[in-house]
């Protein structure tokens, strides 16, 4: 396994390559990915309600896990992430559906 690193403005987001997959097989959800990626690789996020002013609907569901919506809600990002080295680990992307089985807390 590998990871690809991106680091802009202190921000460490691992890894593209999980967006890239999604992606090829959900083409629709390209352009709202890639947005999100955008938006975090820049932020210099210090806490949830920083990270609220950048997506107001994100939600925190313990653990150190985020959920973000996609494309009006169709998609779901869970990430895990760390403020104090300002580092984002995506854990699993997938369809509301997909997302509904499993625990976002754990995953």
């Amino acid at each position: 396994m590998y990871f690809y690193v991106e680091i802009v403005l202190g921000v460490v987001i691992m890894t593209y390559k999980k967006i890239e997959q999604f992606i090829n097989q959900y083409p629709d959800a390209e352009d709202a990915l890639n947005n999100w990626y955008k938006i975090a690789k820049r932020a210099d996020w210090s806490s949830f309600h920083e990270m609220k002013h950048s997506f107001n609907s994100v939600d925190a569901v313990g653990n150190d896990r985020y959920v973000f919506n996609i494309r009006g809600n169709n998609y779901r990002v869970v990430t895990l992430i760390l403020f104090n080295v300002i580092t984002v680990f995506i854990k699993f992307i997938g369809t509301h559906k997909q997302y509904d089985k499993i625990n976002a807390s754990e995953i």
